[in-house]
């Protein structure tokens, strides 16, 4: 049997939910980090992107962390570009979704940033970008404006925001559908056993519950702390609230519970964010191929438990009630 031919068995169909009410239906599952494409061999991120696309997995978060907290010179973009490429596949087998940072907002303009964006990972236009959250205030209106300038030249379509506090997101939305414009679709949030404030706090909660936004979950792992590497190496998501230590004392308990649904830790992280209804897609990295593998399985833990029970056993493992549920922490 040939690899791709092994790669055609036993494939496990990743079902698909609507991201926003001015999205489209994209798969449960989202592939990227900050570093996934660039810690791997270059033949095992072919077989991951084929295996993907093959499950209809095949949506990958890819951004160019070259500006502000994250000027580190990454190649990530530049090798995922390099790799669905090598894998064969056509920019019709894939959605990408790319990165537009706020860090030196209006100083670098998101035309600017989109086209350079664009040709690191060699494609011509992205189909979601989300706009990144941001420390200095800024004008939301203008950037509303601006996103729309992007959309209407063909460098995306859709648009989510990162972290943002909900009295900025109210305003992106209500300014949008004043002035005609296209609104966000989705917020991507931390999201995970952990963290749960901001997803499950009733101002994102009110505008998930009326179907303003959908949710991305990220984050969902804690940099890996809650599938197990309880001292990560690799740059990881901001502490807010400086809860990370008390997510690593809680790493045993999820170990106990995922054992206790016949299930691995990583497939009950992502089982459990799949059972907020406002859950549209989650977003995590990998670093090899049967992590990808097993990542799958949450979908089977899902179907078996169900919502309701895993949402209620994981309750004592939420440790980020001292956020503040608006998102004002930033």
């Amino acid at each position: 049997m040939t690899s791709d031919e092994a790669l055609s068995t036993a494939i496990a169909a990743v079902p698909t939910r609507i991201l926003g009410p001015s999205g489209e239906r994209v798969p449960v599952f989202a592939l990227g980090s900050w570093n996934t494409w660039d810690r791997m061999s270059r033949d095992t991120a072919v077989t991951l992107v084929r295996r993907a696309r093959a499950v209809g997995a095949a949506f990958f978060d890819v951004g160019n962390y070259n500006l502000g907290p994250h000027a580190e010179g990454a190649r990530t973009d530049i090798l995922f570009g390099e790799t669905v490429r090598e894998a064969g596949l056509s920019r019709d087998d894939y959605l990408v979704c790319g990165k537009l940072w706020l860090w030196d907002y209006p100083n670098t303009a998101f035309a600017d940033w989109m086209r350079d964006s664009l040709d690191r990972i060699g494609i011509d236009a992205a189909d979601y970008v989300v706009v990144g959250d941001h420390l200095e205030p800024i004008d939301m209106r203008q950037v509303v404006l601006d996103v729309q300038a992007e959309i209407d030249a063909g460098r995306f379509r859709h648009w989510g925001i990162n972290n943002w506090p909900y009295e900025e997101a109210l305003l992106a939305l209500d300014f949008a559908e004043a002035e005609g414009l296209t609104p966000p679709t989705f917020a991507q949030l931390k999201y995970s056993l952990a963290r749960r404030s901001m997803a499950e706090g009733e101002f994102y909660g009110r505008l998930f519950a009326e179907g303003r936004l959908a949710l991305q979950a990220s984050d969902v792992f804690e940099g890996g702390i809650l599938a197990g590497k309880t001292r990560p190496e690799r740059k990881i998501g901001a502490d807010v609230g400086g809860v990370r230590e008390q997510i690593v004392a809680s790493w045993p308990r999820v170990r106990d519970l995922a054992a206790s649904f016949d299930a691995t830790p990583a497939q009950l992280g992502i089982a459990f964010c799949l059972a907020n209804p406002a859950t549209a897609n989650v977003l995590f990295g990998v670093s090899s191929f049967a992590q990808f593998e097993d990542a799958l399985g949450a979908l089977d833990l899902l179907d078996r438990v169900g919502a309701d029970r895993l949402a209620a056993a994981a309750t004592d493992l939420w440790v980020d009630r001292v956020v503040n549920p608006d998102g004002t922490w930033t």
